[in-house]
């Protein structure tokens, strides 16, 4: 099954590290606080996550893709979105970001997406690294939608994406695979998951590359237009040990290296990185999740003039270090309570060097050097409470939780150098601070076991990145410019829903959602060329989310639909009432599978996304895309599979980019791409 709402405590009990997690049960069980252990796994999911109306993206599900790429998987979910409609293989890296419900399109992540509790976004851009992020190194992924809470929850302005790695029960022994493409592309994966004691090690690495497809629309490409070549890998280690009878120790680190070539020759873009973590889980009388953190990151890219198709910009540097942790306690309270509070804190510092050169000179000499730099702190102390009295004639929970944090940016510094070193301006910004208060509460109401509802209530806060303070960027013909002004985006909302299992094996869920975003950060045409991150007065997007699955033996549908109405709030300027950008009203995806014995698995998945627009102005207009996507995996015996996959099977143009005026430039996204492959899995 593709995508799961959580209808009740029975299913919010299970470890979100279980990939057994991946239907809805048919009673309604009130929390009894006894702790399903999963090695390697998380502590139990508290009893009132459903009331958020949260959905999960099974293990099955995640290996079968027809990219292979986990940011196509969250396309399942109702609502999901990027600042652009390309993957890691044609987007350049810094506009990945996540966001869920049409809040305004945002190269950074308006969602707070986690790995093992470990927040991912880049430091300094605040994109997520999606191409280091292999769907078979996972057991499940839970969406959370609206705002956030618990730990880490600063940030989570639109919701939570928790990402849970593969247990040792998930893996066999030693698995690999490997797979030929269109155009030439090439991905090789292999894991090794040994039993070490008591505990299990994890090592898994992958590669990939590819010739790449032609981003520009035929009528527009030039001698120096190139296709959207793509080159990675990722090494993964991870280790889990157990500590006594009821605690764990795991620890976890990840590198990776991302090359990619965007529309001209020499547009090359660079991003690697280095994250490690190390985790106490106790499950004992008082339980205690324990968490640190460091990720170094970087990132380069070379801007080609697209009339002299020299360089005109080289981002050759961009370290970002980040750090952070949390303490999370659950004390024993009783059968009918799960409380839990903690700290949490999160460093990010970093620096953009680059250089300008003189693109309409044939010698294309470097003009100038450019700097900005700086850091921020964010430090909190959160409470939740689920509670469980059983009444009103079925099972009912109650839940409630709050945050308080204090942020700090600091040590910011903007310069301008000549080509050989003497200053021409710098800039250096007063600190900043400030408190933050934010909560939710939620109801979740069983009231059959065919019927549950559910409704919510939220407010969250996002801090700028230190990309939108201080680094702006070019893609031709639009100038994007910093603004070292900008305050934080608040979020205020609430959601009401029903989940219905009306037969075995079906289920249907059905959410109202009204969010409104103060503060929200968006690019602001100036003129025809020049846009500026600012904070307009707010984004309000209303809509309705449903979901639907359905098992019938060896064959399960499953889809999800969103409509967002959503519109900017500037009164008084030509932004007003206008759509956000990159935010199209209607968005689905719907999957039919058939799995006829153990390893076998056959299915298509057909995506909408819906009309949207480019800018802020609502001038250009990109049209809608169906896509059909196809995966086959074949058991042959002893461990050996056959494996087919099929991107955009009809060759749809998926338009990522649109810009009209002085002339018209635009992006394509993903063509048709045909997959063969073998994959081997042996022991358990």
């Amino acid at each position: 099954m593709l995508a799961v709402l959580l209808t009740h405590p029975a299913i919010a009990r299970a470890s979100a590290g279980d990939a057994a997690v991946t239907g809805t049960a048919d009673t309604a069980t009130p929390y009894d606080g006894t702790p399903i252990i999963v090695l390697g796994g998380t502590l139990d999911l508290p009893p009132g996550a459903p009331a958020y109306g949260e959905t999960v993206i099974d293990a099955a599900r995640l290996r079968a893709d027809a990219s292979g790429r986990v940011e196509d998987v969250l396309r399942d979910v109702a609502g999901f979105s990027q600042f652009r409609r390309s993957d890691s293989r044609s987007a350049n890296p810094s506009a990945q970001g996540a966001n869920l419900r049409a809040l305004g399109g945002n190269a950074a992540s308006r969602t707070l997406l986690l790995l093992d509790g470990v927040p991912m976004a880049d430091p300094f851009f605040g994109y997520i690294p999606y191409s280091a992020i292999v769907p078979d190194r996972l057991s499940a992924i839970r969406v959370t939608r609206g705002g956030g809470g618990g730990a880490f929850g600063a940030g989570a302005v639109a919701g939570t994406i928790a990402m849970v790695s593969a247990t040792r029960a998930d893996l066999p022994l030693a698995s690999a695979s490997a797979l030929y493409g269109s155009r030439d592309a090439t991905e090789l994966s292999a894991t090794l998951s040994p039993d070490v004691g008591r505990g299990f090690l994890s090592l898994s690495g992958r590669y990939d590359r590819g010739d790449g497809f032609d981003t520009t629309p035929a009528s527009q490409r030039v001698a120096a237009t190139a296709p959207a070549r793509y080159e990675g890998w990722s090494t993964a280690l991870r280790a889990v040990a157990p500590v006594g009878e009821t605690a764990e120790v795991q620890a976890r680190f990840l590198a990776y290296r991302d090359d990619r070539t965007l529309r001209f020759q020499g547009a090359d873009s660079h991003a690697e990185g280095q994250d490690a973590s190390i985790r106490l889980i106790a499950r004992g009388n008082w339980q205690v999740d324990a968490l640190a953190y460091v990720q170094a990151r970087n990132f380069s890219n070379i801007v080609i003039s697209s009339t002299s198709f020299r360089k005109t910009l080289d981002q050759r540097d961009t370290p970002a270090l980040g750090l952070g942790g949390k303490v999370e306690l659950r004390p024993p309270v009783g059968t009918d309570h799960l409380l839990r509070f903690g700290v949490d804190a999160r460093h990010a510092g970093g620096m953009m060097r680059e250089e300008a050169y003189d693109a309409n000179n044939a010698a294309n000499p470097l003009t100038q050097r450019r700097l900005a730099r700086g850091r921020q702190l964010t430090a909190g102390a959160f409470v939740e409470d689920d509670w469980t009295p059983g009444t009103l004639g079925g099972a009912l929970v109650l839940t409630g939780g709050a945050r308080i944090d204090r942020w700090t940016i600091r040590d910011a510094r903007v310069e301008r150098r000549d080509p050989v070193g003497a200053v021409l301006a710098a800039t250096t910004y007063p600190n900043r601070s400030g408190w933050e208060a934010s909560g939710r509460v939620g109801a979740l109401w069983i009231a059959s076991p065919a019927l549950s509802l559910r409704a919510a209530a939220y407010t969250g806060f996002r801090l700028p990145t230190l990309n939108e303070l201080y680094r702006g960027f070019t893609v031709f013909p639009i100038t994007t410019n910093a603004n070292a002004a900008l305050v934080p985006e608040r979020l205020r909302g609430a959601e009401i829903g029903l989940d219905l299992t009306p037969a075995p094996g079906v289920a249907l869920g059905l959410t109202a959602f009204d969010n409104r975003l103060d503060d929200a950060i968006a690019n602001v045409s100036l003129s025809a060329t020049v846009r500026e991150r600012r904070n307009v007065r707010a984004i309000a997007a209303q809509g309705l989310e449903l979901t639907a699955s359905a098992t019938l033996g060896h064959i399960a549908l499953s889809g999800s639909y969103t409509y967002s109405y959503s519109k900017v709030r500037a009164p008084g300027t030509p932004l007003d009432g206008r759509d956000p950008a990159q935010s199209p009203r209607h968005a689905g995806s719907a999957t039919l599978a058939w799995t006829p014995r153990e390893g076998a698995r056959i299915a298509g998945t057909l995506r909408h996304s819906g009309a949207q627009y480019e800018d802020d102005l609502s001038v250009d207009h990109m049209p809608a895309a169906l896509t059909v996507d196809a995966f086959a995996r074949l058991p042959l015996g002893r461990g050996v599979a056959l494996v087919g996959r099929a991107e955009n099977i009809f060759d749809e143009a998926i338009y990522t980019r649109r810009v009209s005026s002085p002339s018209l430039s635009e992006d394509l996204g993903t063509p048709r791409t045909l997959w063969i492959g073998v994959e081997l899995a042996l022991g358990r």
